[in-house]
């Protein structure tokens, strides 16, 4: 099988999260920012991540493609019910959280934005969605607050050690927020994603925190 993804993309990280609980054999494929000619000859629209299965045909949509790849072995993501508090904590903070982590991922180290071109074409469709990402970058105190604030009310909230559904839906975002310079993430969170990390088998980006 084979995963059309990009690195940064939190819901591309739910696919390669399944795939490293499960030790797949899956081959990873790059598509470059700017490329909408390689989603669209593969199912017709620019998308990721998409899964090209073994007998030739493709899935897209993150959580489907999470529910194919659970089949295989040990079931992680249809264990349980998605817990309500954590899916309300990502409806509230999800607008500062893409205000935190878009303009960093425009200037991040990902393969998908590896040249000029791919970056350019990167900032200018985020730009598109989320405007002048300069001044989000300007105003970031402001966010780094409410998102500290926010990170100490998740602390209350973090999960146990039996992953299900619920860490497919928080921990991308937890991944998302390490490229964040001055976050602060309390020491259960901290544990929590040091350990989804480990298991599934993806790193971390605080690395690159900026």
């Amino acid at each position: 099988m084979k995963l059309f993804i990009y690195e940064h993309c939190p819901f591309c990280l739910r696919t390669r999260m399944i795939a490293g609980l499960k030790n797949l054999p899956i081959q990873y494929e790059i598509i470059m920012e700017g490329d909408e000619e390689t989603a669209v000859n593969l199912v017709g629209k620019k998308v990721v991540p998409i899964l090209q299965k073994d007998d030739g045909s493709y899935l897209t949509e993150s959580l489907d493609i999470v529910k194919y790849l659970d089949q295989f072995s040990e079931p992680y993501f249809t264990r349980g019910k998605l817990n309500q508090n954590i899916e309300e904590w990502i409806k509230t903070h999800s607008e500062t959280i893409f205000k935190l982590i878009v303009p960093r991922f425009v200037d991040g180290q990902f393969k998908e934005i590896e040249t000029p071109e791919a970056r350019l074409a990167f900032k200018t469709r985020e730009t598109k969605a989320f405007g002048d990402l300069d001044q989000l970058k300007k105003d970031s105190t402001i966010y780094i607050s409410e998102m500290n604030s926010a990170l100490a009310d998740l602390e209350h909230l973090m999960l146990g050690l039996s992953i299900n559904i619920t860490d497919f839906i928080l921990f991308p975002w937890l991944r998302s927020l390490t490229i964040v310079k001055g976050l602060e993430f309390k020491p259960n969170t901290l544990i929590y994603m040091q350990r989804i990390a480990k298991q599934s088998k993806v790193n971390l980006l605080f690395d690159q925190a900026q």
